[in-house]
């Protein structure tokens, strides 16, 4: 029965974080206010395209760092997760971005799959959330190079897992395993909500066999990735010391994500008191960030305020 219990609750939270309600309009969770709960969150974590004048003069005289996450941030989230693909004029605004300020995309998904995806070169790549981190060779900026993977030992067991998880959610229509390198995501997109207690269950009884790994939860999707201490957090830490501005306070680091995951990151740039955190989502939320936008289209149009921002400053002496 504690079994039993423990799926309903997992099940329970991934409803929390999955709402399947079609709303009737992109914005109306944005202006409804009948129960004061939007109103009050937005308060706390206003528009950064409300507030873009007053970010701007706060980040005067400071070099910008941009952090941005992939899925449901630069694209949206799609039913099939291998066709979230970026739209040519989001990567035309983070090509302009990355050539003003130095730029990394954060994600869960593979390195290789989200650099498939974007096909910048120039800039960073941090996937497996973090866990394979590659940047730009000093000699030739259009090649990458590894720069860290903390959780290289465990690269055949995710492989073994990923076999398993395949063979035994193969049942439940809609389920689907990707393999992102150092871990890998449970796609519940196209699942029916009555088999989201089987599939967690599947999930749960391999988890058993493999206590090394440990399961995250976001939107429609499980996650099971090694037991380290290192997330997008950790990432964003490891990049900003690569790039020798970790200590600066010259510096201010933009992190812009939509999922449970990144908040490992917006509690990073909290506890440095330096930093901004963004969180993509129309509804109100638990988040560390400060700032808030609604969708991808919201993004692309704070990046391009952004660069326009910054074709418009002069230039320090």
């Amino acid at each position: 029965m504690d079994g039993v219990g423990k799926i309903e609750r997992l099940v329970e939270s991934l409803r929390d974080l999955s709402p399947t309600r079609v709303r009737s309009s992109p914005s109306d969770d944005y202006v409804s206010n009948k129960d004061g709960k939007r109103s009050s969150w937005i308060a706390l974590h206003p528009s950064a395209l409300d507030t873009f004048d007053k970010i701007m003069n706060d980040a005067k005289g400071k070099e910008i760092v941009m952090f941005l996450d992939y899925d449901g941030t630069l694209s949206l989230i799609t039913e099939d997760p291998d066709r979230a693909y970026i739209t040519d004029e989001m990567r035309e605004v983070v090509k302009e971005v990355a050539k003003h300020f130095k730029t990394a995309i954060v994600s869960g998904r593979s390195t290789d799959k989200v650099q498939s995806f974007v096909k910048l070169t120039g800039i960073h790549y941090a996937g497996s959330h973090g866990m394979d981190i590659k940047g730009p060779t000093k000699a030739d900026k259009s090649t990458q190079q590894v720069m860290f993977q903390p959780a290289r030992d465990y690269l055949p067991m995710i492989d073994e897992v990923v076999k398993i998880l395949r063979e035994k959610t193969k049942s439940i229509p809609g389920a689907s395993v990707e393999h992102n390198k150092f871990c890998l995501s449970v796609h519940f997109r196209r699942v029916d909500e009555k088999g989201w207690a089987a599939l967690a269950e599947q999930v749960k009884l391999v988890l058993l066999e493999y206590p090394k790994l440990r399961m995250t939860q976001g939107r429609k999707v499980l996650e099971l990735r090694p037991s380290i201490k290192w997330d997008k957090g950790k990432a964003l830490e490891f990049l900003l010391n690569s790039l020798g501005i970790a200590e600066s306070k010259d510096v201010l680091p933009v992190y812009i994500g939509d999922d449970r995951t990144d908040e490992d990151a917006f509690k990073v740039l909290r506890e440095r008191g330096q930093g901004l955190g963004i969180v993509v989502s129309k509804t109100p939320k638990k988040t560390y960030a400060s700032y808030s936008l609604q969708d991808p289209s919201q993004v692309k149009e704070f990046l391009k305020r952004l660069v326009k921002w910054k074709k418009q400053t002069p230039v320090r002496t």
